[in-house]
């Protein structure tokens, strides 16, 4: 490993990595807010960890975060003494961010070092961009940075402003006597807490004589969430001059405490190193999430995945069930098996017809072939019929469990013909059925080889012997619902039988029936998994893997050992 890739800078890489790849497309509980999270998370490794780890020394940026009228951009044209942020509450949502800075600092915040994924613009209202405008009046090492409003009713200004913090040395949150107590802002000053973030607060406008009573509620409430002794600004309300500016002593102790970061390296590494060392530890629980979340994703495909395997399981043994207990014995084929080999009475003196049976049988295939052919076409037509029901079925069962996952429903909405059979499935299974036919006379043909077939069994066309096993395997167990159908079907199955048995002997015909059936059971397998293969598809094209949930915990444990192993220096680069 380089050293490029080696240290805390490689594994937060490799992690960023990690985050860019995993996804939660399926409609979990948790996946929406699992894709925002990997999203911000990433953005931040992007936007400020690795270029930070690589720069410790840069300049730091502090950001100027807040509510809709909270009075960012005034505070940061007073600091500056000229009015470069555009102020007030009705912004474009086009309008370029504007960081300030000393000019000797200008290249490190304009080669897109910070923040390379937002760009630069060269003038405000330029375009979603980063607006970088050296200005003298600020000290060297230290750049201020106006971000949107944090509850701006433009969604892409919120975003904005999530990011524009992320990548925050130092947070300068400004608020105001009458709405420190708002949800939102708390809400981010939350996650500046539980990832370390330094943050300082600036309570704006705040009335004559209201000192008294709202800084210590503010502090009293900062302490109760966690963030006590945070550095805090009280800007009283005043008017405004003629530049839109507050009076220089009302920013006075902001701006001499931001000019005492700049002169001091080793107050500016602090808070550096708190802010980088508390986003580095925050990857560790957040990463956990988006591994549980990942690995939520993974089990609900293979839930899905298992539902469609069952149904399609249970179509095959359905099958299998309609061979042994005769279903496909019935109806028109039993009717054209009676026409080819006769109705007489099959069940009394057995050994004496064979002879009748197997007479019948040639001459109706060598002399009568329109019998023969209406029975193929009949067992033909039963068996695709047969087939088509089975593949519905497993559709209409794999739909139905996956409409009953939270997961299932939208992958339905999104792909509906899954509920149906495929369009060509009778084409399909006329060809199994023509392919197990063709594979019975294969079977008639190599076991009549080795018996001196054509020798002593001439007159017997494959043909024929072919559609006894047929009805072997067919109605082997037949179960014929009337009494009537039962001596029928029963005496017609023992006619195949014993004509085969006459030949190839019981041993070969039992083995020969069981080859069969095992043949025709594969082959309508082999297209009821090409029929669970387009839910199947479905599963693969959400690009949901099964190692996401174990590829995230191991960066995010490579962070954790790099961390402890390579601690953030207070001086330089780590890792």
């Amino acid at each position: 490993m380089t050293g490029a890739d080696a240290g805390l800078g490689g594994a937060l890489t490799r992690l960023r990595d990690a985050l860019t790849e995993v996804r939660y497309p399926l409609v979990l509980p948790g996946a929406a807010a699992a894709t925002s999270l990997a999203k911000a998370t990433a953005g931040q490794l992007d936007d400020y960890l690795i270029p930070r780890l690589a720069r410790l020394d840069a300049p730091l940026l502090a950001v100027a975060g807040g509510s809709t009228g909270a009075g960012k951009s005034t505070l940061v044209n007073s600091l500056v003494r000229a009015p470069v942020s555009v102020a007030g509450a009705r912004r474009p949502t086009t309008r370029a961010p504007v960081l300030v800075c000393h000019p000797s600092d200008a290249a490190w915040f304009s080669e897109a070092n910070l923040l390379p994924r937002l760009g630069r613009t060269g003038s405000a209202g330029g375009g979603i961009g980063l607006l970088v405008m050296p200005v003298a009046v600020l000290s060297p090492g230290v750049a201020l940075l106006d971000s949107p409003d944090i509850d701006s009713v433009e969604e892409d200004n919120r975003a904005l402003a999530e990011q524009l913090l992320a990548a925050a040395d130092l947070w300068l949150f400004v608020t105001t006597a009458v709405r420190y107590a708002d949800a939102v802002p708390w809400e981010l000053l939350h996650a500046a807490r539980d990832r370390g973030t330094a943050v300082s607060i600036i309570l704006n406008r705040v009335p004559p004589g209201a000192d008294a009573e709202v800084t210590p509620h503010l502090t009293e409430m900062l302490a109760e969430h966690g963030l006590g002794g945070v550095p805090m600004f009280v800007l009283d309300e005043q008017r405004l001059d003629q530049h839109g500016l507050l009076s220089e002593q009302a920013v006075a102790p902001l701006r001499e405490w931001l000019d005492e970061l700049a002169r001091s390296a080793a107050a500016r590494a602090a808070v550096v190193r708190q802010t980088v060392d508390g986003a580095v530890a925050a990857l560790t629980p957040a990463t956990a999430r988006l591994a549980a979340e990942a690995d939520a994703q993974a089990e609900a495909v293979a839930a899905l995945g298992a539902s469609v395997d069952n149904a399609y399981r249970e179509a095959a043994n359905a099958v299998d069930q309609g061979i042994r207990d005769g279903t496909m014995f019935r109806g028109e084929v039993l009717a054209r098996w009676q026409e080819l080999v006769g109705t007489g009475e099959f069940m009394r003196g057995l050994q004496a017809k064979v002879g009748r049976w197997r007479d019948q049988l040639v001459s109706a295939v060598t002399g009568r072939p329109r019998p023969t052919d209406q029975l193929i076409t009949a067992i033909e037509s039963q068996l695709v019929v047969f087939v088509h029901g089975a593949a519905a079925d497993a559709a209409e069962h794999a739909a139905a469990a996956w409409r009953a996952h939270p997961a299932g429903g939208g992958l339905l909405a999104a792909h509906p013909g899954l509920a149906r059979v495929g369009p060509d499935i009778d084409a399909r299974a006329d060809r199994v059925v023509r392919d197990w036919q063709r594979g019975v006379l294969d079977l008639v043909r190599d076991e009549s080889g080795g018996k001196l077939f054509a020798a002593k069994f001439s007159a017997y066309a494959v043909n024929a012997l072919g559609l006894c096993l047929m009805i072997l395997v067919f109605a082997a167990t037949a179960f014929i619902p009337t009494g009537a159908e039962i001596a029928v079907g029963a005496g017609a199955t023992v006619a195949a039988q014993k004509v085969l048995e006459a030949i190839f002997g019981d041993d070969a015909v039992r083995r020969l029936a069981e080859r069969a059936r095992q043949d025709f059971l594969a082959k309508v397998d082999g297209l009821l998994q090409q029929e669970a293969a387009r839910f199947h598809a479905v599963l693969d094209g959400t690009g949901v893997s099964t190692q996401d949930g174990d590829r995230l915990r191991a960066a995010a444990a490579a962070v954790d050992t790099a961390r402890r192993a390579d601690p953030i220096s207070q001086d330089g680069a780590a890792g």
